[in-house]
């Protein structure tokens, strides 16, 4: 069964790159290129896998990086470096106007969001959230799950070819395994989903069954410091629809059977 994600989860080649340089710590102004194109396409191959579609424009990005990184190998005179244009500066254009649109949009979500806890009414005792760990959590960006993600595949060997399984279990399926998880546990760690069978096409399932709760803000994922454990946790309580038979056995074996 192919899987495809049907909201536009990947925002674009110019979010990559843009996290690539903050991961990097670099100046916008002075991207190095080999490293930045380096990461860029190890990202691209994980996409790949994710997927297909949704790779076309980071395909045009990857050239276009690979086309810079190659006229800044070129060996130049004297004369002709000092007429020539950097190569790097339509692209660093583009991501400083890019970078204005997203803090942009940052903020006007931000400000959204404050104005969803302000009551109309009597105000009402909210409850105080959870302290989830001793150390700050941080919220998490695409780019931090898909390399996650990626991690994840490598040490399971998952994105080696291997016997085809077929999993044909419904995305929604595997968002309810994972919401049911979370109401039995205060948060779980994203490498707690990913239990034995791990087949490509389970862990994909996983993978994005996950993303689409995030989008929904039904599951937020946090994590205390880059490259470190993700951990998921409900952004909210979840109405149970109609009367459940009570479920027995550990949710984390029964991710398994899935």
């Amino acid at each position: 069964m192919e899987y495809k994600v049907e909201l536009p989860t990947f925002r674009g080649p110019l979010d990559l790159l843009l996290f690539l340089v903050k991961q990097n710590e670099v100046d916008l102004q002075d991207i190095p290129i080999a490293i930045i194109t380096e990461q860029f396409l190890a990202y691209l191959n994980l996409l790949e896998v994710i997927d297909v579609e949704a790779a076309g424009e980071f395909l045009v990005m990857a050239a276009t990086l690979m086309e810079i990184k190659s006229r800044m190998l070129l060996p130049r005179a004297e004369e002709e470096a000092g007429d020539e244009a950097d190569p790097r500066l339509e692209l660093v254009k583009q991501l400083i106007e890019y970078k204005k649109y997203k803090e942009a949009a940052a903020l006007l979500e931000e400000q959204a969001e404050r104005q969803l806890t302000r009551l109309s009414r009597v105000p009402m005792e909210l409850p105080t959230p959870p302290d989830l760990a001793n150390q700050p959590l941080r919220k998490v960006e695409l780019w931090d799950l898909v390399s996650a993600f990626g991690r994840l595949m490598r040490e399971t060997a998952a994105l080696q070819p291997s016997h085809i399984a077929v999993d044909e279990t419904p995305i929604q399926s595997y968002m309810d395994r994972i919401v049911d998880l979370l109401k039995k546990q205060e948060r779980v760690s994203l490498r707690e989903l990913f239990t034995p069978p791990r087949t490509r096409g389970r862990l994909l399932g996983l993978f994005l069954a996950t993303l689409e709760l995030i989008k929904g803000r039904t599951v937020w994922a946090e994590q205390a410091d880059p490259f470190g454990e993700l951990w998921l946790r409900l952004a909210s309580p979840v109405m149970e629809e109609g009367d459940r038979s009570q479920e027995s056995g550990d949710r984390t074996q029964e991710l398994a059977s899935g």
